[in-house]
């Protein structure tokens, strides 16, 4: 096998697409400019009225004080009161002081909706209450790695005016702040099973921080409840509980508030009825703010028109003036004019009028507008120049009335409040910008590559004969240096990006232009490369995204129907007439043997009966999204642990102990059915102990995590431990199972022969054979292949230096026949249980239906393949389109039939918490583990690719070739994998070939979801459905390739592992 050719030319392709991916995100998710400045008190706010005091610190602020509790994912719904709910579920009524404060002391509390601009993480939700400025789509990956707010922000306003501010709860904050709380008293946040750590931790410090005089501005961030809907739910008794909990703190507090304190309770996002948030549904935006203060604070409720909803970033200009504190720099909120006295009312003798709060947030935000726009050009000219024209008349008029003596008009209030909402749209707007040139560099990269992979797919052969990428990748490393001098020449440095995005379109044209004459004898697309087409064509639409799902189901199934009746169409699955007796032989029309149809077409039948039911059952493991309204996610998804019903949580404990071992029983049987576990290889030992045992250490973790809290106090520590340590040695048996599969991959076991009695009867050589149940020999019952048939020859060709007497070969192997699937085979069972670790319980059911989905879908190749080479009569190893595209959608679909979707809600984040409950120091492990969780159906099947070039090979025991070649010694020797390495070039090309047409496939999709970001970027849904899909198609796009790499080079391995068998056994003949 040419195997350095062949890794070279995959890393290559894998490589441009890579920097296809890189190239199109780059201009489509930028990350909007930073101004780095800060406020303060001198700053004269253009047009200055007073240069020597600056505008922001003119008057006694209205608070000395402020206590600020954060309840995190305080959903809207939650802080409701509906006294005629005599039935409430667990999260309603649950905290009755908010209604009651706002009802019984209406000047001194409010209760609103608080909505959260999108990505609802709780980062970014920090990011923008400090802040005041808006996120980006791209910020919601930094949720893993909390990096420093450079931009001027109300905690650094605040600690620049000489408050001290002291902080509890989420460590979030400290990431997000260093050195700039007085006091601070973290505690890990990112636990998602711990619901009282933090919580408790903030109730022993906080009453007595309140009662001591060593603070002015206090922050708690609690946890518990976001926690608690992550865990269970928000219709969970644990969640009435800890909602509770927190109306007994609220109450606690407003006791021991001041009259000069204010009070602000607020939740940084809601949550999704599963208890998930991070997408822009109204669930996950809405939550609640509610403000109080011992003085009277709000005018009479029919005295002004107070807003339904308030968003998050207005919290930041109110805070700061209410505090005497500058507005951050970049904040684009407006204040809150309920909390600001009227113009002439004389009740609040400290502070700004509602006016003059109103005054100084313009002239704020129009600073901040016109250094914007100084400093970067997204902002369209039009929109700028009319928000300055609105700006220069709002001036006027406000300057004319602060002249006059009168106070502004109602009106001249009212357009300074559009002028704020209009900067905060047009921002919005701009923000979500793009860059043109990088993502039409980035989609021509990714086409050529598309071009690229299914030409050299086609001439896979060529390719390894004549080498094609050595020349162009020379003149593109050249090219690339080229464009590098030029911008140091031009700009003083160099931008990678540009650099490797030329070097791979050179090196693409350049391939295409040394394969051109070849491929003008490529044929037409192939019919199962148009249901790829339908699939990638389903992505521009928003409604064929949301129901991805069914939507890939459906192209499955079309696909595996097409299959047998290609074969019926082609006059394979059904018997030719009796041939004409008259007709010469040569005239005679090749026909199939019946048997052969029959027992083809039985194995066919059945492949798609267990595909077909594996298809049907698998959308009982389907999720939901907030776009498909009634549709209820599946009962499967929710962790033991969270299902209150006893009796339901033993059936699926039961069903996922079942599908568990029948997982581990399958593996086993199958390898032991080839005979791969004769031998006393580490390799074996890793199948007979270590995978069993890591099945036993699952079902014990999977019994622990299902048992209540309340259950077994006595046993608590016991049970947290067993928490850690049974997923840790599970992970750890399976990867030390990876590893020793890696040192010694050949699961063959060699046996020399004793001499034969002389005296004893003659007995005829025995053929050739492959035998699993057909030998005579009870010894060799679950043997395959005795002897490599090059082996064989040779040694006869050796005389008696290497056979006995009779004839019959010295050495007989057992497991030969499937040297290259077993360790196949072996290394996705190990990643399956690992991958199903990671997972709910109840996913053990659907992993056992991917194992036996993928199964037939082997079977039916297999059929397919030997009916069609049956009538061509041909040996050629290439493995056709149609089980390609149905492997890949086979990925495609289990990615959703294991709880999956291409949304940030539905990331499945308790992953990062198996074997690891109190959490992690870093996030590269965390990071690590959901993406396995994310992507296991991609990482499974992607590894088990090779499996189709091997598995016809594995079922030649049926005696297929044997029908073929009509009888003959020959006729009869039952080689199965070994024919690869009689034919290694044919072996190579037919390697390479598969590899890149499941590369194109996969590809073909990512180059689908960019064109439709790209088409649709002005859609209404861009940002919550295509942007999202092109994110975790790439994702996928890398993690396929990745481990489509590893299933290459375990092949590799045990090629090279074989080369070195035979070497020993035969020094001077081996290859």
């Amino acid at each position: 096998m040419r195997r350095l050719p062949i890794l070279a030319l995959l890393l290559w392709i894998c490589s441009i697409f890579y920097v296809g991916i890189y190239l199109f995100v780059g201009g489509f998710l930028l990350v909007r400019l930073e101004v780095n400045r800060t406020s303060t008190c001198a700053d004269v706010l253009p047009p200055g009225a007073d240069v020597a005091r600056g505008d922001f610190c003119l008057k006694e602020p209205r608070f000395r004080r402020a206590v600020v509790l954060i309840i995190d994912a305080l959903k809207s719904d939650f802080a409701r009161y509906d006294p005629e709910n005599t039935s409430p579920r667990a999260f309603e009524n649950k905290l009755p002081v908010l209604d009651e404060m706002a009802s019984s002391r209406p000047s001194q509390s409010r209760l609103y909706t608080f909505r959260a601009d999108p990505p609802t993480t709780t980062m970014q939700r920090i990011k923008g209450f400090t802040t005041g400025s808006l996120p980006t789509f791209i910020d919601v990956g930094n949720n893993f790695a909390s990096s420093a707010v450079l931009e001027d922000n109300l905690v650094h306003q605040l600690g620049q005016a000489g408050k001290r501010v002291v902080f509890m709860g989420d460590d979030t904050w400290v990431s997000l702040f260093p050195r700039k709380f007085h006091r601070s008293l973290p505690f890990p946040s990112f636990n998602v099973k711990d619901l009282h750590t933090v919580d408790n931790g903030i109730l022993q410090n906080i009453f007595p921080t309140m009662e001591g005089d060593d603070w002015d501005v206090l922050i708690a961030h609690f946890l518990g409840v976001d926690h608690c809907g992550h865990r269970f739910g928000p219709d969970h008794p644990a969640m009435a509980e800890k909602l509770t909990q927190m109306d007994g703190v609220i109450r606690s507090v407003i006791n021991r508030l001041q009259n000069d304190t204010l009070l602000v309770v607020m939740g940084d996002h809601g949550m999704t009825d599963t208890g998930d948030h991070g997408g822009e549904s109204l669930k996950e935006t809405d939550a609640a703010l509610f403000l109080y203060s011992g003085s009277p604070l709000f005018p009479a409720p029919s005295s002004q028109v107070e807003p339904e909803v308030v968003p998050q970033t207005d919290l930041v200009p109110t805070l700061a003036l209410l505090l005497g504190v500058p507005i951050p720099y970049s904040s684009v909120g407006q204040v809150l004019l309920p909390l600001f006295p009227h113009n002439n009312s004389r009740a609040a003798p400290t502070g700004l009028s509602q006016a003059e709060a109103l005054w100084i947030n313009v002239k704020q935000v129009n600073r901040f507008l016109e250094t914007y726009s100084s400093m970067a050009k997204d902002i369209p000219a039009d929109s700028l120049s009319h928000l300055q024209s609105r700006f220069t008349q709002l001036s006027s008029q406000y300057l004319s009335s602060v002249s006059k003596g009168a106070p502004p008009s109602p009106e001249l209030v009212a357009s300074m409040q559009a002028y704020l909402s209009s900067v905060r749209e047009t921002c919005r707007a701009s923000w979500a910008r793009f860059s043109p040139v990088k993502m039409a560099a980035g989609l021509l990269v990714m086409g050529l590559a598309c071009v690229v992979c299914y030409v050299l797919s086609e001439l896979s052969l060529v390719v390894l004969q004549e080498g094609v990428l050595k020349m162009p990748v020379v003149s593109g490393l050249v090219v690339g240096g080229a464009v590098a001098a030029g911008q140091i020449f031009m700009w003083g440095f160099v931008e990678v990006l540009w650099c490797v995005g030329v070097v791979a379109l050179i090196t693409e044209v350049m391939v295409l232009w040394r394969v051109r004459r070849l491929s003008l004898w490529l044929s037409l697309l192939p019919p199962p490369l148009l249901i790829l087409l339908l699939r990638c064509s389903s992505l521009l639409s928003d409604s064929y995204v949301i129901s991805e799902g069914r939507v890939v189901t459906f192209l499955l199934f079309t696909l595996v129907l097409y299959v047998p009746l290609r074969l019926n169409w082609d006059g394979l699955l059904v018997p030719g007439p009796p041939p004409d007796t008259q007709k010469p032989p040569g005239l005679l029309p090749p026909s199939l043997p019946l048997s052969t149809v029959r027992r083809e077409g039985a194995a066919l039948l059945v492949s798609v009966g267990v595909l077909v039911g594996c298809l049907y059952l698998s959308l009982s493991f389907h999720s939901c999204r907030e776009e498909q309204g009634s549709c209820q996610p599946s009962a499967f998804l929710t962790p033991l642990s969270r299902v209150q019903d006893s009796r339901m949580r033993n059936l699926h404990y039961v069903l996922s102990l079942v599908s568990l071992s029948a997982w581990a029983f399958l593996l086993h049987r199958w390898l032991r059915h080839y005979g791969n576990l004769n031998c006393t290889s580490v390799t074996v030992f890793t199948a007979r102990f270590l995978l069993p045992l890591a099945s036993i250490c699952m079902g014990l973790h999977w019994a622990v995590s299902a048992t209540p809290e309340d259950s077994f106090r006595n046993l608590a520590e016991l049970i947290s431990l067993a928490q850690v340590a049974l997923p840790r040695v599970a992970f750890g048996l399976l990867g030390l199972g990876l590893l020793l599969l890696w040192l010694d991959p050949l699961t063959v076991f060699l046996k020399t022969r004793a001499p034969l009695n002389s005296r004893a009867p003659s007995m005829p050589p025995p053929r050739y054979r492959a035998s699993t149940g057909i030998s005579p020999q009870a010894e060799l019952h679950h043997l395959i292949p005795q002897l490599y048939q090059r082996i064989r020859r040779s040694l006869e060709d050796g005389g008696s230096e290497g056979a006995e007497a009779d004839g019959r070969p010295a050495v007989e192997a057992y497991g030969l026949g499937t040297v290259y699937s077993a360790p196949l085979i072996l290394l996705c069972g190990m990643l399956g249980l690992g991958l199903l670790l990671l997972h709910p319980e109840g996913m053990a059911l659907s992993f056992l239906l991917m194992l036996l989905q993928a199964a037939a879908v082997l079977h039916l190749h297999t059929s397919s393949s030997t009916l069609s080479s049956l009538q061509s009569h041909s040996n050629v190893f290439s493995v056709p389109w149609a089980p390609v595209v149905l492997w890949s959608l086979a990925a495609s679909q289990f990615f959703h039939a294991t709880g999956h979707l291409p949304t940030f809600p539905s990331i499945q984040w308790g992953a990062a918490f198996v074997g690891f409950p109190q959490g992690h120091s870093g996030t590269v492990l965390p990071a690590t583990l959901v993406t396995l969780n994310t992507f296991a159906s991609h990482i499974l099947f992607a590894v088990g690719c090779p499996l189709l070039l091997f598995w016809p090979l594995v079922c030649e025991v049926r005696g297929t070739r044997a029908g073929r070649s009509g009888g003959g010694d020959d006729g009869e020797d039952v080689v199965m994998e070994m024919r690869l390495r009689e034919n290694p070039q044919q072996f190579s090309s037919a390697l390479l070939q598969l590899t890149l047409r499941y590369l194109f496939i996969c590809g073909a999709q990512v180059f689908a979801s960019v064109c439709a970001a790209a088409i649709l970027r002005r859609h209404l849904m861009v940002w919550k459905v295509f942007a999202p899909k092109l994110m975790f198609e790439a994702s996928g796009f890398i993690v396929s390739s990745v481990f489509l790499l590893v299933g290459v080079a375990l092949v590799m391995r045990v090629d090279v592992a074989v080369a070195g068998l035979f070497q020993k056994l035969l020094p001077q003949n081996s290859r």
